[in-house]
């Protein structure tokens, strides 16, 4: 039997370590599955989500010089996150709105001119500061 990335197969947990389990396959084959491809969820301790010659369906993800890397957890179906948790721009858990707010009213010339004087004054200032910095640090150095 010719193993492809992709093949799901039937195994027999042969030996479990802290990083991972080894997967006894059909024709004396032996892949791991390492301790991040258990479960969709944390595994600290493998040994609460496998036991030596437990049998379980893998999947081979990856065939590397000899080696082949099997998950468990690709076969399971993804967990639905709860809404409000985590990132809430990615989930839309944030506060929810009951309208949208209507686009901002246009900018008159004023206020347009007034946004750049601000933005060239900030930026001017920067500039001098990093000028100073630099022109008191040349004559500190000379001093010495």
């Amino acid at each position: 039997m010719e193993l492809t990335v992709g093949a799901v197969l039937e195994g027999k947990v042969k030996s479990i370590t802290n990083f991972g389990a080894f997967i006894q396959l059909p024709e004396n084959k032996t892949g791991m599955v390492h301790i991040s491809e258990v479960s969709n969820t944390y595994v600290s301790d493998i040994r609460q989500h496998l036991t030596e010659g437990q049998d379980v369906k893998v999947m081979v993800i990856n065939l590397d010089s000899g080696k082949i890397n099997l998950s468990i957890k690709r076969l399971e179906p993804r967990p639905q996150r709860a809404p409000g948790r985590g990132n809430p721009r990615k989930e839309g858990g944030g506060p929810q709105r009951s309208a949208p707010t209507p686009p901002p009213a246009p900018k008159t010339a004023d206020q347009l001119f007034e946004e750049k004087l601000k933005a060239f004054m900030s930026e001017s200032d920067s500039k001098i500061s990093s000028l100073r910095q630099y022109s008191d640090h040349r004559t500190r150095s000379r001093r010495r």
